[in-house]
């Protein structure tokens, strides 16, 4: 479960799995009988029943079961079974799936979903769709997956067959959570558990459980989640379904990784890896695998994380599996990063990238919204249509009735008050009914409007988008260039005089007579030169050390920390840095930190960056107006800490230099910065913004008057800080 991408965590590509195990789930085939006018073999037909009874009765996984499935499939051709044919093509659709032989499962469960519908039976036909659903979601193709679990869908609701509903809605369920649409998700979850729960059907209680548990995974309600695996655990462990334990066994794993309970994460992974691979099964192997590097990272064991990860990259890459090639590119990008290895990193932090603008991009997330809306539109449509019929069975019994009026009127001639209220009433109807039919026209007109509105407002969003993230990435890219541009050309300047000053001690060598004097003046400056070199080397050095960390994944772990404790050591670490450098420099240091402050959930190494920056700025700055010569002046820097509701505040103060308007609206850009050339990359404030804002929930704002100072807030949330990782 990465928490640092928009991405769904991993237990949702887990209840894939589970829930491609239960879709070939034997259910009751209501189909049609066959043609009369075949007159099949009763004995021959019988034949067919009973091969797919035997491969029934198999492992899935095992050769007979296959051989068993084709060859009813070869007798139901040989026959011209239709029924047969068709059953048959769908247990081979799931047989082939199981192996990840997708094109041959795909082929088969579309000859399915054709013989089924001609046959009219629409809800074997689902479970043909449903299948196709899970092999185009098990390869990471969500827009497909959703197309052809949607078609589904409608054909249970049609048939009107609660296990066959029951399946697609959990199918649909786990699409929902995987495309992070929760409260789709969820709802969907919870009418598969109530459809199940009404048929007692065991295998898919425990499914939807860990479907519900999936879902309160990816909006990181880990309590929740867990309650749920362990419930759906229990349930599979009670039917001897090893398949789906161990696969719940994964999401427990991973809940109490999310939860920083690695020694437990471990214990747990170990045993569920060491059943999958006794299991000889193939189709968990690299979700276990990379779920287990993962935790051996966060135990400081990157050799053995590499282990994994690896293999479960490469596995993944043979099942075409692209959620577990999402996590896997990134975690292989971290611990090569780690290990120095920059180009293995970049180029799997560029898998990862594209991994997940496949999975969970804009351009997926809006062409499954499209999906959504129009399927809730189809069903309006159809209850429009129904209340149309409705509507117009009214006004053949209003015209009847208007029949009835006039016989009577001419057969009771004498009875002319009855006669005349009669057409009074036939009249008043008459205008209800057009009065009406002009409001249903009306709103017809604004659901069209809105609806064209909406398809307006998406694509606009989608090109505002696009403009501000181009935008975006032209800025930084100019400021990568100009940052580093001014070092690299003073190291190119300085090395081609130096390479003219070695080629004079050279010829000053050479001659019958050395002028030592001239040697010792070439040697020194050619000295100072290779300092000049070594000196905007390091200052190239410290631009992409500052780049890395700004672009850096994942953050340090959360726990509660006292504040005051933070603030007070890391205002006296800024303080004496700066005098190691400038020991006549002195200030004045005032602290007000408020008493009984309560503990906030922080990672306390993170929060240490952030105010050394903003205590070394600080300094910096009033450093920088008493090197001014203003008479009178005391330098001084202020912190103060305070609760303010469910917030705690931090406000670094200074009597420094300040900023105008202009600098204050870009003093949180990356490389902006007010510093002379060499004394800052102006990557500090950036990555403290963002550590705040994105690592921590937060916000990071300054007030500032030019020539008078400035004071920074950090405004933080009590209780858990938000989870999100900075991307």
């Amino acid at each position: 479960m990465k928490q640092h991408y928009s991405a769904p965590p991993l237990v949702c590509r887990l209840c894939l799995l589970l829930l491609g195990l239960l879709a070939a789930q034997s259910l009751p085939a209501q189909t049609p009988a066959p043609d009369a006018g075949r007159r099949l073999s009763l004995a021959d037909t019988t034949r067919v029943r009973q091969l797919q009874a035997q491969a029934n009765k198999r492992s899935p996984e095992s050769p007979q079961a296959l051989a068993l499935a084709q060859q009813a499939l070869a007798l139901a051709r040989q026959l011209h079974d239709a029924r047969g044919e068709a059953a048959a093509q769908l247990k081979l659709a799931y047989f082939y799936r199981l192996r990840t032989q997708y094109g041959l499962g795909r082929q088969a469960a579309q000859q399915a979903q054709q013989l089924f519908a001609r046959l009219g039976n629409k809800g074997q036909e689902a479970k043909s769709y449903m299948q196709l659903s899970t092999i185009e979601d098990l390869q990471g193709n969500p827009v497909p997956a959703l197309t052809l679990g949607l078609r589904g869908l409608r054909l249970a609701e049609q048939a009107g067959d609660p296990q066959i509903l029951c399946r697609l809605q959990a199918t649909l369920g786990t699409l929902y959570t995987n495309l992070e649409d929760y409260p789709a998700a969820l709802a969907l979850s919870r009418a598969a558990l109530q459809s199940a729960q009404q048929v007692h059907d065991s295998v898919m209680i425990g499914a939807t459980l860990g479907n519900i548990g999936n879902n309160y995974a990816g909006q990181k309600q880990w309590p929740q989640a867990l309650r749920y695996y362990q419930q759906a655990q229990a349930i599979h462990r009670q039917l001897h379904d090893e398949v789906n334990k161990d696969v719940q066994g994964v999401n427990i794993a991973d809940v109490y990784r999310q939860q920083g309970r690695y020694a437990l994460a471990r214990a747990t992974a170990r045993r569920v890896y060491a059943s999958i691979v006794a299991r000889h099964s193939t189709r968990e192997l690299p979700i276990i695998q990379v779920t287990l590097a993962d935790v051996y990272d966060k135990l400081g064991q990157p050799d053995s994380a590499l282990a994994l990860a690896r293999p479960s990259f490469a596995l993944a890459q043979q099942l075409g599996d692209k959620l577990t090639l999402r996590d896997a590119s990134d975690l292989l990008a971290r611990l090569y990063a780690r290990r120095g290895e920059y180009a293995a990193a970049y180029r799997y932090k560029g898998l990862y990238a594209a991994y997940k603008d496949t999975l969970t991009g804009e351009a997926t997330q809006r062409k499954t919204a499209t999906l959504r809306y129009g399927y809730e539109l189809e069903k309006k449509q159809s209850q429009i249509a129904l209340l149309t019929k409705s509507r117009q069975l009214q006004e053949q019994q209003s015209a009847r009735q208007r029949q009835q009026v006039y016989l009577l009127l001419a057969g009771l001639l004498g009875v002319a008050v009855a006669a005349g209220l009669f057409w009074r009433n036939a009249v008043l109807r008459q205008r209800a009914n057009l009065h009406l039919g002009a409001k249903n026209a009306e709103i017809a007109r604004q659901r069209d409007a809105l609806d064209q509105a909406l398809l307006t407002l998406q694509a606009t969003q989608g090109q505002l988008i696009q403009k501000e993230k181009m935008a975006s990435l032209g800025e930084l890219t100019a400021g990568i260039a100009h940052e580093i541009q001014n070092p690299l050309n003073f190291v190119n300047n300085f090395a081609d005089v130096s390479q003219e000053l070695v080629q004079e001690l050279a010829e000053a060598g050479a001659r019958p007579t050395r002028d030592q004097g001239l040697e010792a003046d070439l040697l020194g400056d050619l000295n100072q030169n290779l300092q000049k070199i070594s000196q905007h080397g390091q200052r190239a050095s410290r631009i992409v050390r500052g780049m890395l960390e700004h672009s850096r994944q994942g953050s340090a772990e959360r726990r509660p920390t006292p504040l005051n404790a933070l603030v007070q050591e890391y205002l006296a670490l800024a303080y004496q840095a700066l005098r190691t450098k400038d020991p006549s420099f002195t200030a004045e240091l005032v602290t007000d930190l408020a008493p009984d402050l309560p503990k906030v959930e922080a990672a306390p190494t993170e929060l240490g960056r952030v105010l050394l920056n903003l205590c070394h700025n600080a300094f910096y700055a009033v450093q920088q107006r008493q090197l001014a010569g203003e008479a009178s002046y005391v330098p001084t820097v202020s912190v103060r800490t305070r609760q303010a509701g469910q917030h705690v505040e931090v406000q670094v103060q200074d009597n420094g230099t300040g900023m105008s308007a202009e600098v204050q609206a870009k003093v949180f850009q990356p490389f902006f910065t007010t510093k002379p050339a060499g004394e800052g990359t102006g990557l500090g404030l950036s990555l403290s913004y963002d550590l705040i804002t994105q690592g921590h929930g937060g916000t990071l704002t300054v007030t500032s008057e030019s020539g008078q100072g400035s004071t920074f807030t950090i405004r933080l949330p009590l209780g858990e800080a938000s989870p999100r990782a900075l991307a």
